[in-house]
């Protein structure tokens, strides 16, 4: 997989909203970051050293998925 730049709009997008190291879930992500391939940003900003933890949990009997940056990419871009 090649990975954008960290200077790609949506990358910035959603490497901002994960910043806080809170947990967001993949509709929290789409909506506020205003991007559709969740996971490809994760994956691609993992490329880029970050970590990023996805946690898979079960709310009112609906799977949802959060995702949890504890490490911010390198800023080499």
């Amino acid at each position: 997989m090649h990975a954008a730049s960290l200077l790609s709009p949506r990358l910035v997008r959603v490497r901002r909203l994960l910043a806080d190291g809170k947990p967001h879930t993949t509709r929290e992500i789409v909506r506020k970051a205003e991007v559709m391939a969740v996971n490809a940003c994760v994956a691609e900003l993992r490329q880029h050293g970050a970590v990023i933890i996805c946690e898979q949990r079960r709310v009112n009997g609906v799977r949802r998925f959060y995702y949890t940056m504890t490490k911010g990419p390198a800023e080499n871009g």
